[in-house]
């Protein structure tokens, strides 16, 4: 039975509260996937540690801060702009060479090759918080117990469990995309550039091989660790702590939490991204700070990205929760 088939017949009778039937199935992915894993997780702090001990008594140096944010910026907008708005949920058209631009930049963000991104993204949408959902953090049920293991899995856990996305069922144009294709394969080799660029970088400023490690652990190391974490953190806290103000499928639990949207570039206004999932703009109220809305804006300005879909007002109002049920079937 294929995954679709086997989640399909699972979520017919899931309650939204108990444990998924898939819950204590524990079968580790491949070593190869769990030692990588295990050293992206850990390497990085580790890497914090060292960073500490050699700014002690001296700081962090502004090169390093800047570099830093730089990368933060271009390898994260290319995960939420690239990777997330483009490539899954098609929100825009970009050029070519913007859209392989974009692919790299993500790429970098150590966050796995751009199909597979792509097709465990397509599915947590197809299921989310329901039996076949890969990373939804009432897993183990709505109890207290099951909720602190649920966010555990969501935000981490997910990533070291045999729990294979088909590509060819969630990303087939991705795969018939010979450009998607060769950025994937050059996914490892974009990681060691993610990398190379801070030392190279911070050698050639500063002159120093002491500038080229610290650049290394800061623009580096470090860097692709908050990235990753603020990313997961949209898996597991966007699904449990903040606001829902607008209606999503059943048993979707998605939120909107202010305190990431800035380092997450707009990505925990996530109740209203799974409210309208290829909408360009996820924080559609007022004051909602949308940094990758703004960058796809700026790319629609030059003439880089056409086809974007902006937000309908009217049809933002009509999702709102809270309606009474006659206005909302209405409505929809």
């Amino acid at each position: 039975m294929t995954i679709d088939n086997l989640a399909a017949e699972r979520r017919q009778d899931y309650d939204g509260a108990s444990p998924f039937p898939e819950a204590e199935d524990h079968d580790l992915a491949g070593r190869t996937q769990v030692w990588v894993t295990a050293a992206i997780v850990i390497v990085p702090f580790a890497a914090l540690g060292a960073a500490i001990f050699l700014a002690w008594g001296r700081g962090v140096t502004l090169t390093d801060l800047l570099l830093a944010t730089a990368l933060y910026v271009v390898t994260g907008l290319g995960v939420t702009v690239g990777y997330h708005r483009l490539l899954t949920h098609s929100s825009f058209t970009a050029r070519p060479w913007l859209r392989v631009t974009l692919a790299i930049a993500g790429s970098m963000g150590f966050q796995g090759n751009v199909i597979d991104w792509v097709a465990v993204h397509r599915r947590h949408h197809a299921f989310t918080d329901r039996p076949g959902d890969p990373h939804s953090p009432y897993r183990y049920g709505t109890g207290l117990r099951g909720q602190l293991r649920g966010l555990a899995h969501a935000h981490l856990g997910w990533l070291f469990v045999k729990d294979s996305t088909p590509a060819e069922r969630y990303a087939p144009d991705l795969l018939a995309d010979p450009a998607m294709v060769k950025v994937a394969r050059f996914f490892p080799a974009l990681c060691v550039l993610s990398l190379a660029l801070p030392f190279a970088a911070g050698w050639a400023i500063t002159g120093t091989l002491f500038g080229g490690l610290t650049a290394f652990l800061w623009a580096g190391l470090i860097r692709a660790a908050l990235l990753q974490h603020v990313t997961w953190s949209v898996n597991s806290l966007c699904h449990v702590i903040g606001n829902r103000p607008f209606k999503t499928r059943r048993h979707d639990r998605s939120t909107n939490l202010w305190p990431l949207a800035l380092l997450s570039f707009g990505e925990s206004w996530h109740n209203g991204h799974h409210s309208e999932p290829a909408c360009a703009r996820h924080g559609v109220d007022r004051h909602q700070i949308d940094p990758s809305a703004a960058m796809i804006g700026l790319f629609e300005r030059f003439g880089w990205a056409s086809n974007v879909h902006w937000p309908d007002r009217q049809r933002v109002q009509r999702r709102r929760a809270g309606r009474s049920p006659e206005r909302a079937s209405a409505a929809d």
